[in-house]
This record gives C-alpha cells, sequence and structure tokens, in this order.
C-alpha cells in the first residue's frame, strides 16, 4: 500500500474521505470523533495542503462543523463552496461560499476558483451524484482501522448497479488484514 505516489495538484476533481472499514466516513449526526489519533503517511497532510486549491461540500456537513472547523486542522486555507437548496438561512463564513445550483455547476465553479489545483469533495452525496455524472476524477479513500456500526456512508445507491472502479496504480484490489485491538 506504499506504492502511491505524491499527491499532484492537477486540476482534478477528488472525493476524499476517511472511512471506517464498514463503509462509514462519520458517525450518528456526522460526528467525526472516531477519526482521533488515526495516522497517515508521513507528509501526507502537507500534500494535500499544497495541492488542494477549493473544496466542496454539503449543507448537512457544513452545519455539523463545530467553530468552523477548516479542512486538514485548519492548515488548508482557501475557497470552500457549500451546496445547499437554502443558502439564506446558511451560517456565514470567511472564504466559503454558498451554492443553490446543479452539483455540475458548483464543480465547475470550485475548479475555476481552485487556480489548476484540485477540487477535493468531502460530500457522500454529492459525491455520489457527480460520480453518477462521470465528473469525479479519482475516489481517494483512507480506510481506518475501525468498524462504526452507523453512521453516514461514503456510497449508498439502494438497487443501484455496481460502480466497477480501477486503482491508479498498483493492484486493484486491496487486502487488509486486522485484529480486534485489546
Amino acid at each position: 500500500m506504499d506504492d502511491f505516489a505524491a499527491q499532484v495538484g492537477a486540476g482534478k476533481v477528488l472525493w476524499h474521505f476517511a472511512m471506517s472499514l464498514d463503509g462509514f466516513v462519520a458517525g450518528p449526526g456526522h460526528d467525526m470523533g472516531w477519526m482521533a489519533g488515526m495516522s497517515l503517511r508521513d507528509g501526507l497532510l502537507d500534500e494535500y495542503v499544497r495541492t488542494t486549491g477549493a473544496v466542496l461540500g454539503g449543507r448537512d456537513g457544513w452545519d455539523a462543523v463545530v467553530g468552523g472547523a477548516r479542512p486538514y486542522g485548519g492548515a488548508w486555507k482557501g475557497p470552500i463552496f457549500v451546496l445547499t437548496h437554502h443558502p439564506e438561512d446558511a451560517e456565514p463564513a470567511d472564504d466559503v461560499t454558498f451554492l443553490d445550483c446543479d452539483v455540475a455547476d458548483a464543480v465547475r465553479v470550485a475548479l475555476d476558483a481552485a487556480g489548476g489545483k484540485n477540487v477535493e469533495v468531502f460530500s457522500p452525496n454529492i459525491g455520489r451524484q457527480l460520480l453518477e455524472r462521470g465528473l469525479i476524477d479519482e475516489i481517494d479513500l483512507h480506510v481506518a482501522p475501525v468498524l462504526l456500526g452507523d453512521g453516514i456512508r461514503l456510497f449508498d445507491n439502494p438497487g443501484g448497479v455496481p460502480v466497477r472502479l480501477e486503482r491508479s496504480g498498483g493492484e486493484a484490489v486491496v487486502n487488509v488484514r486486522y485484529r480486534p485491538a485489546r
């Protein structure tokens, strides 16, 4: 799993999440406390800070953010776009623009603002819609060794057909083995 090249800010649309082994990207009520102490490979956070030009998220996630937190522990500064059907009652914040438009239009706005860097999509719902329209360039996941059992899934598409993916380099199937922490 260490064969990934460094992130490159190349104007890609990345659907980006840390995810529990059972497929949840947040606990109930958008709780992210399960991520405390999660370790990433050295330098990865700096790569994201350097290569991210804009962030696109959803209103539910925005409303759940405590204290106007910013991506990557506040190390990243840049435009955040929040897609919502009710921008008039959104809590304003610096560098945050509330958009009431189609998801494809929101991606175009974010890509323009990203200045040639990547757009990080931090919303399961928006990511699913963009994937259906062929507007996701890559899905960037960090699978954490935790089972949440409940919360917000990365991908929900009841009754839909499977979406086949290919790994960006290396083997297509990822094999992991864990044991319960004692």
